[in-house]
Formats: structure tokens, sequence, C-alpha cells
């Protein structure tokens, strides 16, 4: 199962704070190029009289865009290779129990929803035009496109990789069963959101979704055995986020083909993809790859497989 195949590698939790403290190092250390794109743009003093928002508004919003994502690609690599290298974990086992990668489950996921949040936003778009500024414009958009195709999977594979991945196999170890990984990974997800600027303008209320995220990645990462269909969820939901709809109080800032310029609230909006949309995913997840087991794969026991060596009788903690 994709827990309990961790126990094959090096998993002790000593390995795994080495590896939080290397990511966390990774991501600051990334984060060096936009501090110097803004000393360059507006000297020195600039970081100690500019706030955080006003950096972020200070370059041009694709330059920022593309600083904003670097650290989470520079986490991506950091965490495949502290894997590969401190637990002798390769790339597949820390993405699916399959034995290759399955991409068409990856694309399943991505077009699923794609093709929901286009539906709805079109939809929205037709019935209220008052709440939209038509943003196209041609070059911008273009540089967009690049930008966001490239770097945004790797940002939100970089989030799956760490939270439903390495932390998942991590914390089940050592608590030796799934649901533990699973609340925490979620909580710890949702909550590192809280920095988000949607968070200042909509309230704490937001904070549902986010950790509503988390659960239902896990959820479909647990069920199917692999991290593929939330790989592929993550990315086509941010990608696309990016490119269509934006707005001055998001944390994309983008030259997407649309601007909300609606007075934002939360209230049900928020409520309805936790409680409704994402219990609909599940459904179709789970009859389109026929999911069973539901108790045994999100509550169940993780179990160390013990395995006798040719020279001693004794259980060998990483098996061959």
């Amino acid at each position: 199962m994709y827990i309990a195949q961790v126990f094959k590698y090096k998993y002790d939790f000593w390995r795994y704070i080495i590896g939080i403290v290397s990511v966390v190092i990774g991501v600051t250390v990334a984060q060096f190029p936009f501090v110097f794109a803004i000393i360059s743009e507006f000297g020195m003093k600039a970081m100690y009289t500019m706030t955080e928002t006003e950096m972020m508004s200070a370059l041009e919003s694709n330059e920022t865009l593309f600083y904003m994502l670097l650290p989470f690609a520079a986490g991506l690599v950091v965490v495949i290779l502290i894997a590969r290298h401190l637990h002798n974990q390769p790339l597949t086992p820390l993405t699916t129990a399959r034995k290759k990668i399955d991409w068409k489950r990856f694309w399943f996921g991505f077009l699923l929803v794609v093709a929901f949040i286009t539906i709805i936003t079109l939809g929205d778009y037709f019935s209220n035009p008052e709440d939209y500024q038509y943003n196209f414009k041609p070059q911008p958009f273009l540089i967009l496109l690049i930008i966001a195709t490239l770097l945004i999977p790797l940002q939100t594979s970089f989030e799956e990789y760490l939270f439903r991945g390495y932390l998942m196999q991590g914390l089940g170890a050592l608590a030796k069963n799934k649901w533990i990984p699973l609340f925490i990974t979620s909580l710890i997800f949702g909550g590192l959101h809280y920095a988000n600027p949607e968070v200042d303008k909509l309230g704490n209320l937001i904070m549902i979704h986010y950790i509503g995220t988390g659960f239902f990645l896990g959820i479909i990462t647990l069920m199917d055995e692999g991290m593929e269909l939330a790989l592929g969820f993550h990315a086509g939901n941010n990608l696309l986020t990016a490119l269509l709809v934006t707005a001055d109080w998001t944390a994309f800032q983008t030259h997407s083909i649309f601007k909300d310029v609606s007075d934002p609230s939360v209230g049900w909006d928020v409520i309805i993809p936790v409680l409704v949309v994402y219990p609909v995913f599940l459904f179709i997840m789970a009859k389109k790859y026929n999911w069973t087991d539901w108790k045994g794969k999100l509550f169940g026991r993780v179990e160390r497989p013990v395995v006798i060596t040719e020279t001693s009788e004794a259980p060998s903690k990483y098996p061959e």
C-alpha cells in the first residue's frame, strides 16, 4: 500500500526532521532572487520601508509571479533529492504504490477540475457580467502562459510531494495508522495558506476551503494508493485559476483573461465546494477507479512487514 511501502526504505524519523529543515532552507534561499530584484529596483532601503504586500506589487506581475513560484520549484527539487539520497527512496514509490506512475490518472484529475472551473467561471461571467472586467492582452498573457505552464505544476507538485507524499508516508510510518497523517498533513497544508492575501480580504472563514482542500487531496491519495489524481487536480486548479481570473486581493496577480472586480464576500460559496463539490468529485473518482474499503484505507493501520534475513532470525528494519 502507498504508505506501508515506505518501510522498504530508510524511514527513521530523524531523517524526516533533516528533510524538513533542508526543504525550509532550500525554499528560503530560492527567495533571494526576488529580494535582489527589489533591491536592484528600489535600493536597499526598500527592505526596511516596504511591506510584503507592497513588494509583491512593486514589480511587473509576470516578473513577480516568476519570483513567487521559484521557491516552490526549488522545494520540489530538495524533496526529491532528500527522498532519494537520505531515505534511499526513488521517485515512483514516493508518488504511488503502482509499479510506475500512472499519467492517465494525472490527466483525469487535471481535466476534471479544469472542466469544472471553466464551466462555473463562464456561467458566472454570463450571469453577472458586471462582476468581471475583460483583461486579456496578447503579449503579457503569452508570457504568463509560458511562466504558468512551466512553474505552476512545479509549485503544486512541491506541495503534493511534501504533504501527500513525504510527510504522509513519514507520519504514517511513525503513527502506524492512516488517519493521523491524513489529519496532520491536511491541517498543516491549510494552515500554511493563512498568510495568503485572501485571508486578509475574506476573513478566517476562507480557511475552511484551504483545510477542506487538504483533506480532499489527502483522501484521494489514500483511496487511490498514489498521488497521481492529487497531482493533476492541484495543477489544473492553480493553473486555470492563474490564467482565467485574477483579482486585486488574490495570491496570484496575473495578466489573466478576466479580472474579478466584484466586492468579495465569503459565505456559502466557501462551504459548498467542501461539502458538495468535493464529495461529487470523490464519487466520480470512486466510480471510475472502483474504490472500496474506505474505512480501511482512511483509518486502517499501517503495518511494517517483517523480513527475516539470511544470516539472522531477527527481523530486518529495512526490507530488501
